[in-house]
């Protein structure tokens, strides 16, 4: 198992930002790609971008690009997501997920996901 938390969730007003976080005491995770994923209410769970290992390449759904980028910092054993020019849509509970394959498929089964933080878009 792969004990994978998120962090840094909260309630931001519309055009605000937000940074993610996601760890895993006692696992490193530059050995794994990390992908994040969200599940807004009364809807399916969605991928949104990954970044591999191998090489920290990156993918971004359209919804997200251009406004998140996931980042990944070694040294601290974190996978980061930030988000900026927040809208209301995209207010969801936010999952880290981590597989040790690497691939351009942000929408695919990971091996493993976190617990997952609330996000909340709101004026």
């Amino acid at each position: 198992q792969l004990p994978l938390v998120e962090s840094g969730g909260g309630l931001v007003q519309p055009g605000g930002s937000l940074r993610l976080s996601c760890t895993a005491s006692g696992h490193t995770l530059a050995y794994y790609a990390i992908g994040w994923f969200r599940q807004a209410p009364g809807k399916e769970r969605e991928g949104i971008t990954c970044i591999n290992a191998n090489d920290n390449r990156t993918y971004y759904a359209d919804s997200v690009k251009g406004r998140f980028t996931i980042s990944r910092d070694s040294a601290k054993n974190t996978v980061y997501l930030q988000m900026n020019s927040l809208k209301p849509e995209d207010t969801a509970v936010y999952y880290c997920a981590a597989d040790l394959f690497d691939g351009s498929a942000f929408n695919r089964a990971f091996e493993y996901y976190g617990r997952g933080t609330l996000v909340t878009v709101s004026a």
